[in-house]
């Protein structure tokens, strides 16, 4: 595979959009996994995820004729030597607003860069995402929590006490482990277009060279992020997603897992899995207030914010999707 500034700026987007993708996006599918498996050694969970992203991509590249996304850049077609230096500016975006806490789409942030025309049906889909997981966690959770205050009347809300802590049977950490597998694998399929995005793509057939190269970078930027990163990604879960719970975060991850195969199923477009993230957790959190017969007021000023960080992110996107090609032709880059 010979090189020239063509390929490297590709392979520089690709790496880091790998290390954005999994620092970033790792909260949404992981997070659960790393925090209720946090005495483990960090390369048992490496290799558990890792596995999963072998086995999925081989799949797809062997199964679709060279395709390694499952069909998500059929509407983003490869533009042979077109790479150029401000294609690595989106992950670089995506790592730094990250950092302040915004919940940017890397969907939107990414794919938009190469194809802005594609914009609108990408954030139809992922509204159409968020509302769909809203409704589903309201009816999913409130089912859930009413069935663990019948079971466990002291651990009112997982992830607050230390008896829901004690739930980690046999049964219970195998079902986190499929879950988080299932979830993984989903998650997966609707995303791997963000990276090779940077790679031969459709029409043509992915290379076995840039197969291993993609393989070996995703595979190597999760073991730095699982060596690193675990302390961070288990704060946040503790925080959001009820994790030292066990049980009820194997079920955050099958409904999460569940919309997203729906969307999967619906159509080929590229969505926003941050967004369907989002529309989980507020639903998750109403459902909990209406349960407990608590005021809504937090539970809609949570959803509230979240979704206008989400849409601020959004409008970052679309700012870079044009402005910087504009501002590098004005510049003559």
């Amino acid at each position: 595979m010979s090189l020239g500034l063509n390929e490297l700026y590709m392979i520089l987007g690709f790496a880091l959009s790998a290390y954005a993708i999994v620092a970033n996006d790792s909260i949404q599918t992981l997070g659960t996994f790393i925090a209720s498996n946090h005495q483990r050694p960090w390369w048992h969970l490496w290799l558990f995820a890792s596995g999963i992203l072998v086995v999925v991509l081989l799949y797809s590249w062997l199964a679709n004729g060279g395709d390694p996304a499952y069909g998500r850049l059929e509407e983003f077609p490869y533009r042979p030597g077109s790479y150029q230096l401000i294609h690595v500016i989106p992950p670089i975006a995506l790592i730094i607003l990250t950092r302040y806490g915004m919940p940017v789409s890397t969907t939107f942030l990414i794919l938009t860069f190469f194809h802005p025309d594609n914009l609108e049906k990408m954030v139809e889909k992922s509204l159409l995402g968020y509302a769909v997981a809203f409704v589903v966690a309201i009816a999913a959770f409130w089912v859930v929590h009413k069935t663990l205050l019948a079971v466990d009347p002291d651990a009112a809300h997982a992830g607050e006490s230390e008896e829901a802590r004690a739930h980690h049977t046999p049964l219970w950490s195998l079902l986190l482990t499929l879950s988080t597998g299932f979830l993984w694998t989903q998650w997966l399929i609707q995303d791997l277009a963000n990276l090779f995005i940077y790679f031969p793509h459709h029409p043509d057939p992915l290379p076995v060279g840039w197969l291993a190269l993609g393989l070996g970078l995703m595979v190597g930027m999760q073991a730095l992020i699982f060596r690193n990163g675990a302390g961070e990604i288990q704060q946040i879960v503790e925080q959001k997603s009820g994790a030292s719970d066990v049980r009820e975060a194997a079920i955050i991850n099958f409904v999460y897992a569940g919309v997203i195969l729906y969307f999967k199923e619906h159509s080929n477009m590229p969505m926003s899995t941050t967004w369907v993230f989002l529309g989980l957790l507020a639903g998750r959190e109403l459902s909990y207030r209406l349960v407990e017969r608590e005021s809504l007021k937090g539970a809609w000023r949570m959803a509230l914010s979240d979704l206008s960080k989400a849409t601020l992110g959004l409008a970052v996107s679309v700012v870079l999707a044009v402005g910087v090609p504009w501002l590098f032709t004005r510049l003559g880059g």
